[in-house]
């Protein structure tokens, strides 16, 4: 396969010009490793198969990022899912998917590594593997393509999409990425077969081959056994990393240029959750708990800050709230950031462990939406799935978040639950009306999500049954008539989503002749409510003669599971006895507290529990209400000091420094909004150390006031942005070399004046010379239209703007157009200051005659702006 050269990635940037968003694409991202492709001993590519925003928040991803691009002849690249014109777009060109940092096609790579974040994604694999031109299935492949490995959390029963892949990782990655890789690169300098790197790749920990098992099926197509082909490979065990404290985190995190879902520094201070809720999956998978030291938290934090430049710090974790060194980690965390405007969230918080200390801490900066999972409206439904917190819990909780200044409640609901009625339904509503009433605020706002309980594999709840469609849109409609009018909101997924992830989540084999069947018949972006769409899947089924709703039925005890040679360490006889506990609704403690439960994960040797700091039990209750009086009188003091510190810095004259730093946009930045373009900016000043005055208020913002926006895909020498300095510049040169240093490839500062002042009250007219390019010179057809244009007295055109249809005169808004050589014009406009203007690509496409593809093939450049009095 020929690699991607210069000018092949120039023309990257053409194509990227016909997308509606084009900088998900560019890479460009801050911190990327920049190794040399021809030096790598192995070259992998990760793949995320969704959208670029969902795919540069996934953590998981970013640590094998780093891990891989640490060693010495490693390299690792990323890719993700196109959206749809991407990929019609590629199609029609003849063009193959490329990684968006080296450019390069898929199919260059040794390894594309995908992750499996969950079901919804499937047809985004066939889509990746289809447009860099390798085989869909594994058994199609040979020993000139890539492998491809999967991993992740959906990797625990991959059976619907085990034919796509030649190997899949069960577990932690962090160690056995680097083996997989280990292996492949020796395979390829001892040149292996496919089937003797397989077969080596079996000796890993968590590695999955899944040509080496075979399920054998009825004649009603029922699943009978899963039969391993090779001796002593007849359950693949999960690979798990028995410390977190030393494991492998990235200190430079890779900064997006794009905003994504969650655009943040995340910090993991846990890994695994031993509450035992029964529906979860994850609470299963990631046993036992390991911490890391709040030493490690801290400095990983400061460092991460450092080099990344972000707004806010995420404490990642199933349940942050039991991370057992959370007090004394969130103090300092919240004590070092907290000046320089950095917010601290916990995204996975637990009722019960929300202390009024802990909300306390993190409303010191800014206060978002409070969100609390009851999960069921009922103590009984509560007591069922183990989610060990009552009807008190939640209210006093929300008592407390009204009290310290939260004025939205967001609210999490499952229905369909074993056991459930509707009356337990019904109660969701009862729930949240009481919720309301702890505080007497109206201005209190509650948004409630609900949404379908999906049975999981590995769970005690994976033998149950899911509900149907029908019933899951008749207890919305019930919520929906009983939920209280005034400040609140109900959302909920979509049934029809839920219904295919269910499919998905407890599939056999079967299931690839279903995925591959919708993915030709359109499916793409399953996850995604717009593009998903029901009725494709459901004649694929019918074509491959699968009855979809099977696979939501009751599994028996006696039943092969599609997903039980893959084992997660707990034990099925543990799983058993806590679905039969959740029948009579007993209780399962966590472990860390309580003793071990014995389900099997840990083999106390090298995988156990690691708990950092000492956690109380019930049982030293007394105990327990005396630390929480110091840490709160700690915390006390901390508020006032920092209140004081707040009212002393009020109590000072604030001076302004303002100026104005002028700068370029060019290359592959091009393609960033308006929006995107401040993030990038905002970013570089933190990690550069430049000082900024802050807006007051909910959310402060730096003071920075940037040019008018330039439309997406144009280029400029003349942009400028207003600062506004807590210090005032003592050496301009320096400052500018810190900026540049933090900024892409493309934006340059190129020097900082002070801000001019205005004159007069009269708006502010401007002259701006743009340099216009084309493919090829222009013909006398198209001189000719130009010399016409220039000649006449006016030209109108229409446009679109915020729903309403303007018509603009354009003749009178062009100074001059000449041609300058080389296919290319030379336009000055004129426009004034609170008036629409017309932009050049607008203006030419009217002159010409030009269709929309001829337009967007054009490149603009900004070359000067002019005020003029």
């Amino acid at each position: 396969m020929n690699v991607v050269d210069n000018k092949g990635a120039e023309d990257i940037g053409k194509l990227l010009a016909h997308v509606k968003k084009p900088s998900r694409y560019v890479g460009n991202e801050f911190n990327v490793f920049r190794k040399d492709w021809d030096s790598a001993a192995l070259r992998i590519v990760f793949v995320f198969p969704d959208l670029y925003e969902i795919g540069m928040s996934h953590h998981g991803l970013q640590i094998l990022y780093s891990v891989i691009n640490s060693q010495d002849g490693l390299l690792a690249d990323r890719a993700y899912a196109p959206d749809k014109d991407l990929e019609e777009l590629l199609r029609s060109r003849g063009r193959m998917l490329f990684a968006v940092e080296s450019r390069r096609v898929l199919a260059d790579f040794d390894m594309i590594g995908f992750t499996l974040p969950y079901e919804l994604c499937y047809t985004n694999i066939l889509t990746v593997l289809d447009l860099s031109g390798i085989p869909l299935r594994a058994a199609e492949r040979d020993d000139s393509h890539p492998f491809v490995i999967g991993g992740g959390s959906g990797s625990f029963n991959p059976e619907p999409v085990a034919d796509f892949f030649d190997a899949i990782l069960l577990g932690d990655g962090e160690e056995a990425v680097l083996e997989i890789g280990l292996v492949l690169k020796t395979a390829k300098q001892s040149h292996w077969t496919r089937l003797v790197t397989l077969e080596k790749l079996t000796e890993i920990t968590g590695v999955y081959v899944p040509q080496f098992f075979k399920p054998s099926y009825n004649a009603a197509g029922e699943l009978l056994a899963v039969k391993s082909l090779k001796k002593g490979y007849e359950k693949v065990q999960r690979c798990i990393l028995p410390d977190l404290e030393t494991s492998h985190t990235p200190e430079k995190p890779l900064v997006p240029l794009v905003r994504i879902i969650h655009d943040r520094l995340g910090i993991e201070v846990a890994r695994g959750c031993t509450r035992g809720c029964r529906f979860c999956q994850a609470g299963i998978i990631y046993r036992p708990v390991r911490e890391r030291t709040a030493d490690r938290v801290v400095e990983l934090a400061e460092k991460g800050m450092a080099a990344g430049g972000f707004d806010e710090l995420a404490l990642l974790s199933l349940s942050t709230g039991d991370y057992s060194c959370l007090t004394p980690a969130l103090g300092r965390l919240m004590d070092t950031f907290v000046k320089d405007y950095v917010s601290v969230s916990m995204p996975s918080m637990r009722v019960g462990t929300l202390t009024p200390e802990i909300m306390n801490q993190i409303k010191r900066v800014r206060k978002t939406g409070f969100t609390l999972a009851p999960e069921a409206g009922t103590d009984r439904l509560r007591k069922v799935i183990n989610k060990g917190i009552t009807e008190e819990d939640l209210l006093e909780t929300c008592k407390d978040a009204h009290a310290l200044g939260w004025k939205l409640l967001k609210f999490y609901f499952m229905f369909g639950l074993p056991t459930e009625t509707l009356e337990d339904v019904a109660a969701i509503t009862d729930l949240v009306r009481r919720a309301a009433q702890t505080s007497a605020d109206r201005r209190l706002s509650i948004n409630v999500s609900v949404a379908t309980f999906v049975p999981k594999p590995h769970t005690p709840f994976q033998w149950e049954p899911q509900i149907s469609i029908e019933e899951a849109y008749a207890r919305i409609d019930l919520l929906k008539k009983s939920m209280p009018r005034g400040n609140y909101k109900l959302k909920w997924n979509d049934p029809r989503l839920s219904f295919l992830e269910g499919v998905m989540s407890r599939g056999d084999r079967q299931l690839s002749r279903l995925i591959e069947e919708a993915w030709q018949q359109g499916a793409r972006l399953d996850a995604w409510t717009e593009h998903f769409d029901l009725n494709i899947w459901q004649k694929a089924a019918e074509a491959c003669n699968i009855d979809l709703s099977q696979y939501l039925r009751r599994r028996e005890f006696s039943e092969t599971l599609p997903w039980q040679h893959l084992n997660t360490g707990v034990d099925e006889e543990f799983l058993r006895a806590e679905l039969a506990k959740s029948l009579t609704g007993d209780y399962t403690p966590d472990c860390r507290v309580h003793g071990c439960q014995k389900c099997g994960a840990c083999d106390f040797k090298e995988v156990m529990p690691v708990v950092q700091c000492k956690l109380k039990s019930s049982d030293e209750s007394a105990e327990k209400e005396e630390s929480i009086k110091i840490v709160a009188d700690v915390n006390q003091e901390t508020s006032v000091s920092h209140s004081t510190t707040v009212k002393k810095v009020a109590e000072q004259v604030v001076v302004h420094h303002w100026y104005r730093l002028s700068y370029a946009k060019q290359g592959d930045v091009r393609f960033l909004s308006h929006l995107e373009l401040m993030q990038v900016f905002f970013q570089a000043f933190r990690r550069a150390g430049v000082k900024l005055h802050h807006t007051q208020g909910f959310n402060p913002g730096p003071k920075v006031s940037f040019s008018p926006a330039l439309p997406v895909g144009t280029e400029s020498l003349a942009e400028y942005l207003d600062i506004d300095l807590v210090e005032v510049i003592s050496d301009e040169a320096q400052l500018l070399h810190n900026i540049n240093a933090q900024l892409p490839t493309g934006l340059t500062i190129q020097s900082s004046t002070d801000v001019p002042v205005k004159k007069g009250s009269a708006a502010m007219k401007n002259r701006t010379c743009y340099q216009i390019r084309f493919d090829q010179d222009l013909s006398g057809e198209d001189r000719e239209k130009l010399e016409n244009f220039m000649n006449s007295e006016s030209l109108t055109i229409s446009k679109l703007r915020k729903g309403k249809k303007h018509v603009m005169d354009v003749r009178k808004q062009v100074e001059s157009l000449v041609e300058s050589g080389n296919g290319s014009l030379e336009m000055v406009l004129l426009s004034e200051e609170g008036k629409a203007a017309s932009k050049p690509v607008e203006i030419l496409k009217a002159i010409l005659n030009l269709t929309d593809e001829q337009s967007l093939d054009m490149g603009i450049l900004k070359v000067w702006n002019k005020s003029v009095q």
